[in-house]
């Protein structure tokens, strides 16, 4: 009979998160050493993971960390809300960005290669995958440098970690209607700060677009140009957030709301999981 006690599988399962009958099997495989035990039940894992290499992540959270001149913020994903409000899942996700605090990752790629725990970033979502029995991945990663920041992160559910994360990197004194932005960015959901930032190319063919949905609509000729103008405003005020309707007062921009607080948006990231 394998040398191990009730008190060794409840250990390990308190360390790794596994199942009971796997946690069992392990130990007797193990002849009761916990640390080949260990070994045996990651190498299992390892196996599981690559199984569910295909499998989709549409769960998961966002969290942030904040350093002395930047903020990061990442979307930890994996396949199911059970697993997605796991401690286990949730605390793997706070020393992710924990690691990722004064790295200056600002890709997935540079993120996963983090040192952490004696291994990676990387390393340490394939082994907590592992145990947690469904894939994880990190999906996206933002690092917004600046001088002052504006964070907000909103629970689509009461039950779930965040969903959606907002940073906002500015300049200004109005702490308060800098938080209300990153509110109305959460909702909003902009593409770039101004319509300066849009490419030109996006711009050139929303242009295309509307002009020939005007023809079709059979607008007059000589009215098209400020019906074309007039649309592709209209475009801005959805992708820009300084052109956007503020949402807390749809009669003001964005743009208007910052002048009037003495602010100056330099940077923003929004994540929703799944999106």
């Amino acid at each position: 009979m394998a040398n191990f006690s009730l008190e060794d599988v409840k250990a390990l399962r308190e360390r790794l998160g596994t199942g009971m009958v796997d946690t069992k099997n392990a130990l007797v495989e193990a002849d009761g050493d916990i640390e080949k035990a260990v070994e045996i039940l990651r190498l299992k894992g390892a196996k599981g993971n690559a199984k569910r290499a295909d499998r989709s992540t549409s769960e998961g959270l966002v969290a942030v960390v904040e350093s002395a001149t930047a903020v990061t913020l990442i979307e930890l994903a994996c396949e199911t809300d059970f697993v997605a409000k796991n401690d286990k899942f949730v605390a793997l996700a706070e020393k992710i960005v924990g690691a990722l605090a004064d790295s200056g990752a600002e890709t997935v790629d540079a993120a996963l290669a983090v040192a952490v725990d004696g291994g990676t970033v990387g390393s340490l979502i394939e082994d907590q995958a592992a145990t947690l029995g469904e894939k994880v991945e990190l999906r996206r990663v933002a690092r917004i440098a600046g001088e002052k920041f504006a964070v907000y992160l909103h629970r689509t559910s009461k039950d779930l970690p965040p969903q959606i994360g907002v940073v906002v990197s500015y300049t200004g004194d109005d702490a308060e209607t800098a938080r209300s932005i990153a509110q109305h960015i959460s909702f909003a959901d902009p593409s770039y700060l101004s319509r300066d930032d849009v490419p030109e190319a996006e711009v050139a063919n929303e242009r295309r677009i509307v002009e020939q949905i005007s023809r079709e609509e059979g607008k007059p000729e000589a009215a098209l140009p400020k019906i074309v103008e007039g649309r592709v405003g209209a475009f801005f005020k959805q992708v820009a957030l300084l052109e956007q309707d503020y949402a807390r007062d749809n009669k003001l921009t964005v743009g208007k709301v910052l002048a009037d607080a003495g602010l100056t948006v330099t940077g923003f990231a929004r994540f929703k999981v799944g999106a």
